[in-house]
């Protein structure tokens, strides 16, 4: 029997600068999860999957990521995405910086 679906956040990182970024609503892509469009809905996230991937000059690899609703927005429900969303590991820059 097939898994029942969970809600969903697109993710993926930038073309050229590697950062983690998430998919919006408005086809564009952002920084912070919280602002990621949130998806319940099994083919609509299917179909923002193939809109995702299409913007080949701008990211690589997108894919759908589990998520909750919390307070502000989307939140990670995996520890990889939770991971991903503080922003590279090998020094700080990026996100890494602004939390210091």
């Amino acid at each position: 029997m097939p898994r029942a679906f969970t809600p969903k956040v697109i993710t993926s990182n930038r073309l050229l600068e590697g950062d983690a970024v998430w998919f919006t609503t408005d086809n564009g892509w952002t920084g912070d999860i919280k602002d990621a469009e949130f998806i319940t809905d099994e083919a609509h996230a299917d179909l923002r999957l193939i809109e995702a991937n299409a913007q080949k000059g701008v990211i690589v690899g997108a894919y759908l990521a589990d998520a909750k609703m919390g307070e502000d927005g989307p939140e990670p429900t995996h520890f990889r995405e939770e991971f991903r969303t503080r922003g590279p590991s090998n020094y700080a820059h990026g996100k890494q910086v602004e939390k210091v």
